[in-house]
């Protein structure tokens, strides 16, 4: 049988705006290239994925729009109004396959663990959404919509509850990796405990307290 594909839809806000709660976080580390990074990260390891036919990421930022392309993504611009569910949707609408909701923070994301949670997603009840959540299990960190099935996403808040309440399913086994977004400095030194992808590694330094920034004259 013939292994499904996926589109990744990924939205990123406008740099300036992107992972407000880690701004100044982290002393020297300038917070664009940061946000920039966990995107460039999150994308990098999607692309990786064999089950991801495309990722489509969602943004109006132009410095990142021409990063992701050079990666291999592509690019579409933020709908009317912006937020975060209706990039998602935009992203789906544009998909000619399954669709995985994917947020851009998970700078620690490795290829195999994605892969297996998609393996997992399509080995389950037919034609029904699936959910992971993130690491505290409030959250969610990716939402799969089967060819044919309406994404429908409620990502926000306590979105684990609202998707699980929508109908989706959980997936129980996922690595966690996969699970590890990143919004403050305390999530980014556990998703370096877990291994940081090439470009948020490139931006630091392990130190006794952590983390410090690779070039203290970069900010």
């Amino acid at each position: 049988m013939t292994e499904p594909t996926w589109t990744v839809v990924v939205p990123l806000k406008r740099l300036s705006a992107a992972k407000s709660r880690l701004r100044g976080a982290l002393p020297g580390v300038p917070h664009e290239p940061l946000a920039l990074a966990l995107a460039l990260d999150t994308v990098s390891a999607a692309l990786a994925s064999p089950p991801v036919r495309e990722v489509l990421v969602v943004t109006d930022d132009i410095v990142a729009g021409r990063a992701l392309r050079a990666l291999g993504a592509r690019v579409t611009p933020d709908p009317p109004g912006g937020g975060l569910n209706p990039a998602f949707s935009r992203g789906a609408s544009l998909a000619d396959s399954g669709v995985v909701a994917l947020t851009a923070d998970l700078p620690a994301l490795r290829p195999a663990e994605l892969t297996a949670a998609l393996r997992a997603a399509a080995a389950g009840p037919p034609r029904v959404r699936r959910f992971a959540a993130d690491t505290p299990g409030t959250g969610t960190v990716l939402l799969l919509a089967p060819a044919g099935v309406p994404l429908d996403p409620h990502f926000g808040g306590s979105s684990a509850a609202a998707h699980a309440a929508s109908g989706a399913l959980a997936l129980t086994e996922v690595g966690p990796t996969v699970r590890r977004d990143v919004d403050t400095r305390a999530d980014l030194l556990a998703a370096a405990a877990l291994g940081l992808g090439r470009y948020t590694a490139e931006l630091f330094v392990p130190d006794a307290a952590g983390l410090v920034a690779a070039d203290p004259d970069a900010a």
